[in-house]
């Protein structure tokens, strides 16, 4: 009995040497590399020389360390955030935070999508939300302002890293590509594609960081406090 006892304090105190930082950390690096697939208790376990046993220790399930991993990156940079500009411009920032976070860690815009009740998407909302109280937007219209937004910048973030993410696969060169489909659409009939034409040379050397954050600012100048 005495060793009985004395096995399962090792294994206790195995399980708690490990911190669950240190297992949100390597999932973290684990879906950077292989992405959402690559996430495994086996593979998580490799890396970090432990048993499943250990890492079930802190987290329940795959959904489970998916939200604590993506809420690591956003959570705090939600909550750690300086907000010192108009209401405006610190949603601008809230968005280019997001907008960078999802670039950097592709996994994160279906994460998020797939848990909306969870606390990474509702530190985004409250933070969005506040800024859009201090603006005068009456509640009337808080749900359509906030949603309208979160929409826009998870929508846009998810396809640039999408976009950043099929590059990479392929071997791309960014100005390369631009380069050929701007030529292409130069070269697109003149009257069924006027607009598309006028676009070429725009494609060509535009900014997508700033073309997300000019895209936001059209969107807060359509939300009217009244």
């Amino acid at each position: 009995m005495a060793k009985k006892a004395s096995a399962a304090s090792k294994g206790q105190r195995r399980e708690e040497s490990l911190s669950r930082e240190q297992i949100i950390q390597a999932a973290i690096a684990l879906l950077d590399e292989s992405g959402e697939e690559g996430l495994t208790f086996r593979a998580l376990s490799e890396r970090l020389a432990t048993g499943s046993g250990a890492i079930y220790w802190h987290v329940a399930n795959k959904s489970d360390l998916m939200t604590a991993a993506c809420d690591e990156l956003i959570g705090k940079a939600m909550r750690e955030a300086s907000l010192a500009g108009t209401p405006q411009e610190n949603i601008c920032l809230l968005g280019l935070l997001m907008f960078d976070a999802i670039d950097a860690h592709p996994w994160v815009g279906s994460a998020l999508m797939y848990a909306p009740h969870q606390s990474p998407m509702l530190h985004i909302v409250e933070r969005i939300g506040q800024q859009l109280k201090a603006m005068g937007v009456p509640r009337a219209k808080h749900w359509l302002s906030a949603s309208t937004l979160l929409n826009y910048i998870l929508g846009v973030g998810g396809r640039n890293a999408a976009n950043g993410q099929h590059a990479r696969a392929h071997g791309l060169n960014r100005t390369d590509a631009l380069d050929a489909i701007a030529t292409a659409w130069t070269q697109l009939d003149p009257e069924e594609y006027s607009f598309v034409r006028s676009l070429a040379t725009q494609l060509r050397s535009h900014d997508d960081r700033k073309d997300f954050a000019a895209g936001i600012g059209l969107i807060l100048k359509g939300i009217s406090p009244n």
